[in-house]
């Protein structure tokens, strides 16, 4: 018994767009590619039937890939966020203790953002206390003493 020939899509698809072209006429083509004309107009008809659907689906699965990544972005930002704001409730330190975990390298993201992401305020950051002369410190300790030794100078006269 004579099996029937088996043809691989890419031969279906060539002999179908060479008759597309209408260059020659089916039993030309037929002939050339050794099929019988009948299925060389099966294929033919297939091929412009399947086509609109060939871009819809191709557009479709561009679509809904787009649509998964952009939910998976969207889902990990929503994670990621709730996961600052709990950060940033038990995160319970000493202004202190936040300017010494802000990161000035390269590579890093910038001293604001640190500082938003601690919920410390630039200005505490680069606060730097006034230093007092050595002058004035001593003239501080200096009134400090006369002032506890002799308390009463301090209080004003309510006769005069």
């Amino acid at each position: 018994m004579a099996r029937r020939k088996q043809y691989d899509n890419r031969f279906k698809a060539q002999v179908a767009i060479e008759s597309i072209k209408n260059q020659r006429t089916m039993a030309q083509i037929a002939s050339d590619y050794e099929v019988h004309p009948n299925q060389v107009s099966q294929w033919k008809r297939q091929i412009l039937e399947e086509s609109p659907q060939l871009f819809a689906n191709g557009h479709t699965q561009a679509t809904s890939d787009n649509d998964r990544l952009i939910a998976e972005l969207y889902r990990q930002i929503g994670q990621l966020k709730v996961e600052l704001d709990w950060l940033q409730k038990k995160l319970d330190c000493s202004v202190e203790q936040k300017r010494w975990l802000i990161n000035q390298e390269r590579g890093s993201p910038s001293v604001l953002r640190q500082c938003e992401l601690l919920g410390l305020p630039r200005a505490s950051y680069y606060y730097q206390p006034a230093v007092e002369s050595p002058e004035s410190l001593l003239y501080m300790r200096l009134i400090d003493e006369q002032y506890t030794k002799t308390p009463f100078y301090g209080v004003a006269r309510m006769t005069d």
